[in-house]
């Protein structure tokens, strides 16, 4: 009885683990927002407000953005940042694909994101998939978030757009915004390059070997992103098909 009795706490105790070694981006959301209440802001009322219409005409302009659940998933070259050129198509014949847009090195919630999907690399690996991630900003940039982050996944540059309209997530960031971001440092265009004040609506998609989307996050209020667990639920289904 004591020996049953240890077995299922123990089966109990690696479930629990299990559960607790899948990286959470809302833990880190919420850990995030709750340390920026006691600092104050560096933006002032009139900064907020051009921020916060700016938030409202996306929202009203893209109000579901990202191609959906059951698309073939558009092809695509890009270079990565080592100037490697990378296809989708390709990597699909190695296994499912998890292809993340993100705005860029300059974005705190960009990055606590990627840093719980690199936590969940093994976890994808399970299923033989692997992180493609894409940004418009330039390979240098990258080149610099990776060195700096010691990500071990793809990030590739979409210098022309094309690949963050394909999956419809492409937006031009208006000029009072920009007018924002500047006067807080924030240069958009020191990181895309010379007259590129574009971004992707921060997207995920989780995409079968045959090129399919089979689950998908893209929301405009760019603090919402895709956790780490769903993708994996979805990995687990395409491997039982």
């Amino acid at each position: 009885m004591r020996y049953l009795t240890f077995l299922f706490l123990l089966i109990a105790s690696n479930l629990a683990y299990a559960v607790e070694s899948i990286s959470s981006y809302q833990e880190s959301l919420s850990q995030y927002l709750e340390k920026s209440k006691s600092s104050k802001s560096p933006f002032s009322e009139a900064d907020r407000a051009v921020m916060e219409k700016a938030g409202r005409a996306l929202a009203i302009s893209m109000p579901d953005p990202g191609i959906k659940v059951g698309e073939k998933a558009p092809d695509f070259t890009m270079t990565n940042a080592l100037g490697k050129k990378v296809n989708l198509n390709e990597e699909l014949k190695k296994g499912p694909v998890v292809l993340v847009f993100y705005r860029g090195a300059w974005c705190p919630f960009c990055n606590m994101h990627l840093h719980a999907l690199q936590k969940s690399l093994p976890q994808f690996k399970k299923y033989s998939a692997q992180l493609i991630t894409v940004t418009p900003q330039t390979p240098d940039k990258s080149a610099e978030q990776i060195k700096k982050d010691g990500y071990p996944f793809e990030v590739l540059s979409d210098l022309n757009s094309k690949v963050m309209q394909d999956y419809k997530l492409y937006f031009e960031l208006p000029d009072d915004l920009i007018a924002v971001y500047k006067k807080h440092k924030l240069d958009i265009e020191a990181f895309n390059g010379q007259g590129r004040n574009v971004l992707p609506v921060p997207g995920s998609f989780v995409i079968d070997k045959k090129g399919f989307v089979r689950a998908m996050q893209a929301q405009t209020d760019y603090k919402v992103r895709m956790e780490p667990a769903d993708i994996i639920d979805e990995l687990k289904k395409i491997s039982e098909n």
